[in-house]
């Protein structure tokens, strides 16, 4: 709000971030005019982003050049809190950008699709990125660019799409499947995954020696004797009720 009336002024105001400009002498009427077109942009811009959030896509929109979150959903920032924990000590200003794995992936991912570009190939989605954290993970996926596209890709705005999985109820299936103790299912579904008894033993909090007892029970039940057998045989099961899963 200012007495300033000259264009270059308002050019000015706008490309330094304004959303509006509004000059003296003030008209009331005029400025809540205004008021309610931002308001109610803003409205339209929250709900969706709650939009994606209700169907489980988290979302933000990262500044490719440093990493800063332009924006956020709510439980996007959750996520990111939950599976990318700030170290003790980290500056406030580590909050407003993405982890430094993220940022990596990102420019990555950019820059393969500056390598397809040149090759004049088609473009196809970058890599995704996966935060595993227990039987559940988190998948990051370059979406689209989210600004005029104008600056080079390395340096625009773009939106990423976050989402969680959880193989909770494979678990639970390989328990029922197999008449398996919850520990003894969540033994299983790590062989699947190709996890060593030490691996498996950090992940469930245990010695590798409770992971081997745990496991010659898991043998007995299925019927095998080696890992490779009950694996494969884990594997069949669960595909057949949900065939979506992937080992």
């Amino acid at each position: 709000m200012t007495g300033l009336t000259e264009t270059e002024h308002l050019v000015a105001a706008l490309e330094a971030g304004g959303t509006d400009y509004v000059t003296k002498p003030i008209r009331p009427k005029e400025v809540l005019a205004r008021m309610q077109v931002h308001l109610r942009g803003a409205r339209e811009r929250r709900q969706a982003r709650n939009a994606l959030d209700a169907f489980g896509y988290a979302s933000i929109t990262v500044r490719a050049s440093d990493g800063r979150l332009m924006w956020q959903t709510p439980l996007a920032r959750e996520l990111l809190r939950r599976y990318c924990p700030l170290p003790d000590g980290a500056p406030a200003a580590a909050l407003d950008h993405v982890p430094p794995d993220v940022l990596a992936w990102l420019q990555r991912g950019l820059q393969h699709l500056e390598e397809v570009r040149a090759r004049g190939e088609m473009l196809a989605e970058p890599p995704r990125l996966h935060v595993e954290q227990g039987a559940r993970r988190l998948t990051f996926r370059l979406h689209q660019r989210n600004d005029d596209g104008g600056a080079p890709a390395a340096q625009g705005d773009w939106l990423i799409i976050m989402q969680e999985v959880s193989d909770e109820a494979v678990i639970e299936a390989l328990s029922l499947s197999f008449r398996l103790t919850a520990r003894e299912a969540e033994v299983l579904y790590w062989v699947i995954k190709g996890k060593i008894n030490r691996d498996i033993g950090d992940i469930l909090g245990s010695s590798p020696m409770t992971v081997k007892k745990h496991l010659e029970r898991v043998y007995a039940k299925l019927g095998v004797e080696t890992r490779t057998a009950a694996a494969a045989l884990a594997i069949n099961r669960i595909r057949q009720l949900q065939p979506q899963f992937e080992a």
